[in-house]
């Protein structure tokens, strides 16, 4: 029998594979980035202008600010199709940002330590967690 004629059964595709074809998850993660964007220009912006008092207690209220601006968009646009009650979505968006705020403080310290200026250890700082808070807010805190 010619190889050709042989067929192999197609395997099933694990969930990871169907998500990244699912072509509204990559909207979903645009718009995510397009939020993350304007989050990262206020981030940085607030943590500069707070910078004297402190690299990291500029960087806790950065975060904060930059986390109301953040989740008031992804609620009212990124995830907009999976709005579920606003306490809940807010305190696991909270849950969500306080992990990464911890992840950023320990990034944010360890660029410093090697030398890394304070506003550009920040800026590295915020694209190394961006994963860990869009994965967080994707399956967690505006889960269906």
């Amino acid at each position: 029998m010619p190889q050709s004629a042989v067929s192999t059964p197609e395997r099933p595709r694990s969930r990871a594979e169907r998500a990244l074809r699912a072509r509204h998850n990559w909207a979903q993660l645009a718009k995510f980035c397009l939020v993350g964007g304007s989050g990262y220009a206020i981030n940085l912006g607030v943590y500069a202008a707070l910078l004297g008092l402190g690299a990291h207690t500029a960087a806790v209220f950065s975060f904060i600010v930059a986390g109301a601006n953040n989740y008031w968009w992804n609620r009212h646009w990124t995830f907009r199709g999976q709005q579920g009650h606003f306490a809940y979505q807010g305190m696991r968006f909270v849950v969500v940002s306080v992990v990464a705020l911890g992840a950023n403080l320990v990034v944010l310290r360890v660029l410093v330590a090697f030398g890394v200026g304070k506003v550009l250890a920040q800026a590295i700082t915020i694209i190394v967690v961006t994963p860990l808070n869009f994965s967080g807010n994707k399956l967690w805190s505006f889960a269906r």
